[in-house]
């Protein structure tokens, strides 16, 4: 039973992933760089949870349970010292989840787990400057944390099977359903739906439909919960163009990012976050 979590990054998937381990009664850390950031991060944990327990999808006692449990930090050291489990919610940048993974391995306890939530980034590459990789797997939530119930967990080439088991059973705890995958370019959920997204952008860029018309072609003809491109929009185009480039790279063609998801990135409309993407937000 994972007693202590520290989630590194206070972004839109480091606060979901805090505020659902602190939900289940699981002493969190949540870590980012400034008091600032993690002052919104609360603030919105907070918003969503008062909204959770207004339309009865979250019990009155997460209230006080995100009040007992949750903590906050400016010092990724001492936030993840005492913790068994530590989850990184960093932007998907090789390097940058790299170096936390080496300064943090060296403070944490030598029985930690180390889980990236990384959405496309090779698990073993992660782990390979790592003097312990059998500890280190992925963990790949998706958003919004608190409402989607998959959780894929990644395992790499040397990742011990107590440390899978682990994950998918801190999954379990969590209320998610966990399935296991070998570490390969974009796993399986990346490599999937961006098959579609990217397809989907192309039939916009072509004027075959409307972004509302297509999106509504996958709602109610595959009954997906939400069109590729309203998904898009929530997940970023950034992040999406940035997979995109990835498995273009690793894999093949299908992949190749289309010239109107580049062009709306360089405009700056990247979705929810900024306002504007295939949707006006604000």
């Amino acid at each position: 039973m994972v007693e202590r979590v520290t989630v590194i990054g206070a972004g839109t998937m480091g606060l979901g992933i805090a505020q659902v381990t602190a939900i289940h009664g699981i002493e969190t850390i949540l870590c980012d760089l400034s008091e600032d950031l993690l002052s919104s991060a609360c603030s919105s944990i907070a918003a969503s949870v008062e909204k959770g327990i207004e339309k009865g999808k979250t019990a009155p006692e997460a209230r006080e349970n995100v009040q007992q449990f949750l903590t906050t930090s400016v010092t990724t050291v001492e936030a993840c010292a005492e913790s068994n489990f530590i989850i990184e919610a960093v932007p998907e940048n090789l390097e940058l989840k790299s170096r936390i993974f080496q300064e943090v391995e060296e403070v944490c306890d030598s029985a930690a787990i180390l889980a990236t939530n990384t959405s496309s980034l090779p698990i073993s590459e992660l782990a390979s400057n790592l003097k312990n990789p059998q500890r280190f797997i992925g963990m790949h939530f998706f958003n919004p944390v608190p409402v989607m119930a998959l959780v894929e967990v990644v395992r790499g080439n040397v990742t011990s099977q107590q440390t899978v088991d682990s994950v998918v059973n801190l999954a379990r705890q969590l209320g998610k359903e966990p399935i296991v995958v070998r570490d390969s370019p974009g796993f399986a959920t990346s490599r999937l739906g961006l098959v579609i997204g990217l397809e989907a952008i192309r039939m916009l860029e072509a004027g075959v439909a409307s972004a509302e018309e297509i999106d509504k072609a996958m709602e109610l003809g595959y009954r997906h919960p939400m069109g590729p491109l309203r998904l898009t929009d929530l997940v970023g185009l950034d992040v999406r163009l940035a997979i995109a480039d990835y498995l273009h790279a690793e894999i093949g063609e299908q992949f190749r990012a289309p010239d109107l998801l580049r062009e709306y990135v360089n405009k700056g409309r990247l979705g929810k976050k900024s306002g504007r993407g295939f949707y006006d937000w604000k």
